[in-house]
């Protein structure tokens, strides 16, 4: 990528307060900034954060290439998940067109597609092809005329060679910049703003692409853009009622156990719960939706047809001699750390949980059992005994362990502690 334009350090802060005055009508101005990242099918369903801080996501619902639609099918997850982690989703599509013929093609497509809340960002990614300034405004009016904010993003390099340096500034004097510029490819948590690619009206700054280890877009938010859509900035209260704001919106409602029985399906316990089928998987965190086994412990809502609240479990409670404790809105894994006396990594390594910023409203975490805790997954063909066996322990103690109703239902792929 060619470097673009660059900001004396002295001259930093001053130069960033003229060029990013927000236009009428774009976002309110803000003292806070906010830190987000940016998705595609890459950071898989759930998605992946860089840090506690980070309270945006922007989600690729899918690409255009010039008449070919490739879609994002981890967007509606994504989106889910960042809401019900109480944090504010937007969507961004991957745009390569060129002509109103298709600028209006590829937003018929998506502008239906869109989960997140009216009001909210619909950024084009206009960074290949051949854009033209007629198509390009054409199509941020269009996202702007469903409702949404439309927002531009690109490299400035890409933009102006395509749009024309005067393009650009037409079209930013009328919709929000987003725009990229990387120092280097190591990891990067802050700014660093000798890279900041000066323009008017740029609200948003991607300003890494390894924003963590592996790589992750982090993306800062100067004037408040990411607020747009929520009411006062609040994921769990969005403008509108979509598909996976719904979703979000059943994860952060009281829940209680229930016990899977022979016969039963995902989509029939959802619905008998009031509940859709993502939520109940995002709530359990269940890999395969076709997987389920009698006696197996889901947590669902508190509402629906049958739902008698049993063993609800909002403070700690003691099973075969093991501390659990059922996260709720809020929580984050270092708090409950901290009010039980014991760390975070601790907590992280008794759980498998690889992201620590990443539990959910529900989950059941182990309080006990220490950072040595051992575990074994389990393979086709195991039994309880024979992997007793195997690890010199009793299968009577395996199932004690791990809470198993029925020594005879273990499954390929399940984590047994010991």
């Amino acid at each position: 990528m060619k470097k673009m334009k660059m900001i004396k350090r002295g001259a930093a802060s001053v130069a960033i307060a003229l060029l990013l005055l927000p236009l009428a009508g774009t976002a309110h101005a803000t003292t806070v900034k906010h830190y987000g990242v940016d998705w595609s099918k890459y950071q898989g369903n759930a998605g992946k954060w860089g840090y506690a801080r980070d309270d945006f996501s922007i989600s690729q619902i899918g690409g255009y290439y010039n008449g070919s639609f490739v879609p994002q099918t981890t967007y509606g997850t994504q989106v889910a998940n960042t809401i019900a982690l109480n944090k504010r989703a937007h969507t961004y599509i991957y745009a390569q067109f060129s002509g109103t013929v298709q600028a209006d093609q590829m937003l018929d497509y998506y502008l239906p597609k869109v989960q997140t809340p009216k009001g909210s960002i619909v950024a084009l990614d206009v960074e290949s092809g051949n854009p033209d300034l007629a198509s390009v405004e054409h199509a941020l009016q269009r996202v702007q005329d469903a409702g949404y904010t439309a927002v531009l993003y690109g490299y400035k390099s890409f933009l102006i060679n395509h749009l024309g340096s005067a393009g650009l500034q037409e079209i930013a004097s009328q919709w929000p910049l987003w725009l990229g510029e990387y120092k280097n490819y190591q990891v990067t948590t802050e700014p660093d703003y000798n890279y900041f690619p000066s323009f008017t009206n740029v609200q948003l700054f991607q300003f890494t692409s390894t924003y963590a280890s592996g790589g992750l877009d982090g993306n800062v938010d100067f004037t408040g853009i990411t607020e747009n859509g929520y009411k006062n900035g609040n994921a769990q209260e969005p403008a509108t009622k979509t598909a996976a704001t719904t979703t979000g919106k059943q994860l952060h409602q009281d829940t209680h156990n229930y016990t899977v029985k022979s016969g039963d399906t995902l989509s029939a316990i959802a619905s008998r719960y009031g509940m859709t089928v993502n939520a109940l998987v995002t709530l359990n965190g269940i890999q395969n939706a076709n997987l389920i086994y009698p006696g197996q412990t889901l947590r669902v809502a508190d509402s629906g047809a049958g739902s008698t609240v049993t063993n609800k479990a909002t403070t700690p409670i003691t099973s075969t001699g093991t501390q659990a404790y059922t996260v709720r809105y809020g929580d984050t894994l270092s708090g409950i750390a901290s009010r039980y006396g014991t760390s975070t990594s601790t907590l992280a390594s008794i759980n498998g949980i690889a992201n620590a910023n990443l539990i959910y409203p529900g989950q059941v975490l182990k309080l006990s059992g220490g950072s040595s805790a051992r575990s074994y997954t389990v393979r086709s063909g195991d039994t309880l005994s024979g992997i007793a066996s195997r690890l010199g322990t009793s299968w009577t103690s395996l199932k004690a362990k791990n809470g198993l109703a029925n020594a005879n239902l273990i499954y390929p792929g399940q984590t047994l502690y010991y």
